[in-house]
């Protein structure tokens, strides 16, 4: 009976030991002065920050290398980046065929050994760096006006209609992307209700008419597939008809030797002719969407706007062709729709094709943030100065 009574004592005699210290020191704390609170971070300046976002927006690292690129085609030479580009693009094409020359009725031309040995079934061959070129004085006049445009200009949103030739606003537009998305649901015949369609880069509506709609009114497409349209007899890249108007952006300045190509062939000439946006318009997009890919890049990483140059290949970085056409809808269209924007994982990147990724020249997170704002808040999207009209996007 000794031991288990020992036992029992010890228990005890701990519980009233750690007791004890608990209280004592649950009595410090409370004659103890309170210690001091380390003050709280300061709020971040939300003013200031917006200030370095539009002022970093508004700096264009691409300008210097195309002046140098405008200079060599006005005297006569093919830009140095177009020449460095040739190969880039010969390995580019096996990439784009499926995507964007899917309507040719033509077979591919036929490949040299090496990426610059391009076959006479070309349409024209681009020269060497050092050869001579033959600018038109046509095109040597189109090159000079749209260089000399690149400047910003929000008030050019508010003169596209005539920009466009267009007899007035447009009273609705439907701008159609090419996300796998679109075969998530039947909107052709809501798309064809518009009184506008604009279509881009060429996409096919053969056998998907129930989820994308069959009615084309314009053609929009980035200046790299009209150089791959280019190069082939005929120069087509008419996929919708000879009788749709095609409107392009330019992406360097050696496409404008495809735009006087193409418009100079018989197929362009019984058709309409292939117009480029105007330059104010390219520099509005780019300004736009390097601001919320700046504001992106702070939020995510919580470093310096100024460190973004360093994150991205700053002087390719460039707005999508999609971005474009919703900026011209925005400009000509008193009520805008846009379907088949957006991405999934569970859905084809583009609905026509069996292409895996994009190209990483665009920051489609930081454009999808500039669709809401336009849809839901138009009055904070910066460098926007214009009216804008009801823009809804059918996910």
């Amino acid at each position: 009976m000794k031991r288990p009574l020992r036992r029992s004592f010890a228990v005890l005699l701990f519980v009233v030991l750690v007791g004890a210290a608990s209280f004592s020191a649950a009595l410090r704390r409370a004659v103890a002065p309170a210690p001091a609170r380390e003050p709280p971070l300061p709020a971040l300046d939300q003013a200031r920050l917006n200030a370095t976002l539009l002022r970093l927006a508004a700096v264009d690292p691409s300008e210097a290398p195309l002046r140098r690129d405008v200079d060599d085609l006005l005297e006569g030479r093919l830009p140095v980046s177009a020449a460095r580009d040739r190969a880039r693009a010969w390995r580019r094409d096996r990439l784009l065929h499926p995507l964007h020359l899917h309507h040719h009725r033509f077979p591919l031309p036929r490949r040299g050994r090496y990426p610059d040995e391009d076959h006479d079934t070309l349409l024209h061959p681009l020269p060497r760096h050092d050869q001579q070129l033959h600018i038109d004085p046509a095109l040597r006049r189109a090159l000079r006006s749209w260089h000399r445009l690149r400047r910003y200009d929000p008030a050019v949103l508010g003169s596209l209609p005539s920009l466009l030739s267009l007899p007035g606003r447009i009273p609705s537009c439907a701008v159609v992307g090419n996300s796998g998305i679109l075969l998530r649901a039947n909107h052709g015949a809501l798309i064809d209700s518009h009184d506008a369609v604009f279509r881009l880069n060429n996409a096919r509506i053969a056998g998907y008419a129930a989820h994308v709609g069959s009615k084309t009114n314009f053609s929009f497409i980035n200046s790299n597939v009209l150089h791959l349209c280019a190069r082939r007899p005929g120069c087509f890249c008419h996929p919708y008809g000879h009788g749709v108007p095609i409107l392009l952006y330019i992406c360097q300045a050696a496409h404008f030797l495809d735009i006087a190509a193409c418009n100079t062939t018989s197929s362009s000439r019984h058709g309409s002719p292939i117009s480029f946006t105007d330059a104010r318009l390219d520099v509005l997009c780019s300004r736009i969407v390097k601001y919320y890919s700046l504001r992106r890049f702070v939020a995510e990483t919580g470093r310096a706007a100024e460190d973004w140059d360093r994150a991205h290949d700053a002087a390719m970085f460039h707005y999508s062709s999609g971005m474009q056409a919703i900026m011209i809808a925005v400009g000509v269209c008193d009520r805008v729709s846009v379907f088949g924007f957006g991405k999934s994982s569970d859905a084809k990147h583009h609905y026509h094709s069996n292409q895996k990724a994009e190209l990483d020249l665009h920051d489609y997170e930081a454009e999808y943030a500039f669709y809401h704002d336009l849809a839901e808040h138009p009055q904070v999207v910066p460098f926007l100065k214009c009216d804008v009209p009801p823009v809804v996007f059918y996910h």
